[in-house]
Order: structure tokens, then C-alpha cells, then sequence
């Protein structure tokens, strides 16, 4: 087995634990408060942290950000009130939980169970997804303006890598990133291109979808890094500041030569059905089509992505929540959307499916008339 990262209050009773489970293979124990984070090169993590203050939970959720990908299993270990460390854990997103008291056996059984779900992201697949994020980032800090003929060449090389290697592996290299805003428009654009191969849309309809959602938070390059990458919930100044992305990002696409549609993306990606969405408050059919379509791909990416403040949501649980939100996402597309969810889901019988390259289509009914921390 891989390396492991003990992550303790106590670094005498983490040393113990260590040396209990040297059997597995190395392990790292890593104080809580120490300030300089541990190499990000392990395959599981452990949390053994007995006073779990406000404090503490705000450092762990920084070293939990800065060590963990998608693909790294989380277990946490319950001190004190179950109910509450159970709620903890789950904000944390810890892949399971133990009690602190377990014999090293449960623990090591617990810890063997988590690591047959790893499986290494293909070096061909974090290779296209560097070379994508690349091109993004020159684009976004050129200050060049942003044309469709560039547009183009973006969505051509997410469409081709996950034409080639398939949404999972590409989300899990993607997941890796630490700029928020590259790792949420490679993803959202990913998702919509394999959401396009779920409803079986016509090449240049696929091609469309991909690049609306490759585009549709380009106006974060305006909104300052301390607020995209804060550890924590923006203040009413700074989400205000936030929700202007979407007015600026239009604005940066204005007279490029962009289709009516694809601006409207970009502008309403954040309205929701039932008004309750911004900047403009539209409501049912105002909403179009491919706005719709973006829009839970946005969602959907925003649960399952990596952020400053929180560890990435198990696409399970994402899921959820997306077809919780009734009467503001188009429930069509959300159940049409079913089949992407599953990719992600960890389960050995469904860990075959995740190396499919796209979906199988089906039909989808027609269009009919989305607070979580998605709004960021």
C-alpha cells in the first residue's frame, strides 16, 4: 500500500497510532497546528483530533484542501459526542468514519477497504488536462481578448481528452488543481461534454454545450483571488463582489463575434427557475435551453470540485442534492444527467462504468419550465 498522512492534536498518541500501523506501509504524522503543510504525495488520510475547535476545524479543512484530491479517501476518527463529530466529519467530507477507541485491526480492515478504491489518474490523462489548463490560464492572463476562433481551440482539447480517456479519469486530474477557477471551467466543460453524449446531441450541438461551459465563468478574472480562494463563507461585501462575474464576463465577450446564446450563458448561468437566481432574476421559459444545460453541469461541478474552503462532495451525495433542488433546475435534465453522476460513484460494481468514454444516449423529453454553496 501507498503512504499514509496521519493528521493529529497529539503527535505523541498520532506517533502511537503510527507505530500500530506500521504493517500497512509508511506513515506520516503531521501536527495540526504546524504551519508548514506536509508533501502532497499519499494515497490515504487519517485525522485523529480529539479537540476539534473552531480552530482546529479551520486548519484541518487547510490541510485537507492542500493534501487531499478527489480520489483520496478521507477516514475520520470520532472523539467525544458521535452526533456531533458525525456532522463534522460529513462538512469535512470524510470518505467514512471509526471511533477513536477501534483496535488497530477495525482500523487497519477500515483502511484496506478505502484503498482498493484508488486508482492512479493515467499519465496520458493529466498530461492533456495540464496541457488544457495551460491554455486556459494563458488566455485568462494575457489580457488579450477572448475570440471564438480561441474559444475553439479550448473546448476542441477538453472534448478530445474526454473523448479519449473518459469523464472520471479527467475530472480526477482536474480535481488536483489549485486554482478554483481553472479547476471549475475545465470541469464544468468536461461534464458538458459527456452531459452532450448522454442526449445524444448532434456534433456541432455537443460542440456548442462545451464551449458555453468552458466560457461561463470567464468574469472571475475580475473578482479579487482572496475572495475566489477564501477558506470559508464570504461576507455579504464579498459575495457581492462575486455575483458580478457573470455581468462582467458578458461584458468581456460583447462585439467578439460570439453567438447570442453563448453570451447569455455566460450573463445567466446562475439563474434558477424560480427567479431566485441573479444577476437579472429570470424565471422559467426566459431561461434558455443551453443555460439550463450549463447550469447543472455547474452545479453538479461545484459539489464535486476540490475548493479552499471544503473537500470535494462524493458524486453520490452531489447527485442529491442536484435533484433536490425541484423547481429550480429543469428536472428533465437533471434526471437526464443520472447517468454522468453514476460515473463517479465509488463502488466496485460501478467502477467499471467510470472508464466509459461517453455514455450511452438516451432520450430526453423536451425542456420543461436551481442555497448551496454553488453560487460561488
Amino acid at each position: 500500500m501507498g503512504a499514509l498522512l496521519l493528521i493529529t492534536d497529539d503527535v505523541q498518541r498520532g506517533q502511537r497510532l503510527a507505530r500500530n500501523l506500521d504493517a500497512r506501509g509508511p506513515c506520516h504524522v503531521h501536527e495540526l497546528y504546524e504551519d508548514k503543510l506536509p508533501p502532497p504525495q499519499f494515497d490515504l488520510i487519517v485525522s485523529d483530533i480529539e479537540a476539534l475547535t473552531s480552530d482546529a476545524l479551520i486548519r484541518l479543512r487547510r490541510v485537507l484542501a492542500a493534501m487531499r484530491g478527489g480520489e483520496i479517501p478521507y477516514l475520520f476518527l470520532v472523539h467525544g459526542n458521535v452526533a456531533r463529530a458525525e456532522a463534522q466529519a460529513q462538512i469535512l467530507g470524510a470518505s467514512a468514519t471509526l471511533s477513536s477507541t477501534a483496535g488497530t485491526q477495525q482500523l487497519l480492515d477500515a483502511l484496506g477497504r478505502m484503498h482498493v478504491q484508488i486508482q492512479p489518474t493515467p499519465a496520458s490523462v493529466w498530461k492533456q488536462a495540464t496541457e488544457a489548463r495551460h491554455f486556459l490560464k494563458q488566455v485568462l492572463l494575457s489580457g488579450a481578448p477572448i475570440t471564438p476562433a480561441i474559444a475553439d481551440t479550448g473546448t476542441d482539447l477538453v472534448a478530445r481528452a474526454v473523448g479519449e480517456s473518459g469523464i472520471y479519469d479527467w475530472v480526477r486530474a482536474v480535481q488536483q488543481f489549485d486554482d478554483a477557477t481553472h479547476q471549475h471551467c475545465l470541469l464544468v466543460a468536461a461534464l458538458a461534454a459527456a452531459f452532450s453524449g448522454v442526449l445524444g446531441l448532434r456534433a456541432a450541438d455537443r460542440h456548442r454545450l462545451t464551449k458555453a461551459a468552458l466560457l461561463h465563468d470567464v468574469g472571475k478574472i475580475h473578482v479579487p483571488t482572496q475572495i475566489l480562494n477564501k477558506p470559508g463563507k464570504l461576507t455579504e461585501a464579498e459575495m457581492a463582489v462575486m455575483r458580478t462575474h457573470p455581468v462582467r464576463g458578458h461584458a468581456m465577450l460583447v462585439g467578439q463575434g460570439f453567438e447570442a446564446v453563448m453570451l447569455t450563458v455566460v450573463r445567466s448561468h446562475h439563474e434558477m427557475l424560480d427567479g431566485t437566481g441573479y444577476p437579472d432574476g429570470l424565471t422559467g421559459w426566459e431561461i434558455p435551453d443551453l443555460v439550463r444545460l450549463v447550469t447543472v453541469c455547474d452545479v453538479y461541478g461545484a459539489l464535486i470540485e476540490r475548493r479552499p474552503y471544503r473537500a470535494p462532495m462524493a458524486g453520490e451525495k452531489a447527485y442529491a442534492i442536484l435533484n433536490g433542488m425541484t423547481g429550480r433546475l429543469d428536472d428533465d435534465l437533471v434526471r437526464a444527467f443520472r447517468p454522468i453522476a453514476a460515473v463517479f460513484d465509488p463502488s466496485p460494481r460501478k467502477m467499471a462504468h467510470s472508464q466509459t468514454l461517453i455514455p450511452r444516449p438516451q432520450q430526453v423529453p423536451p425542456c420543461q419550465d436551481q442555497e448551496v454553496s454553488t453560487s460561488r
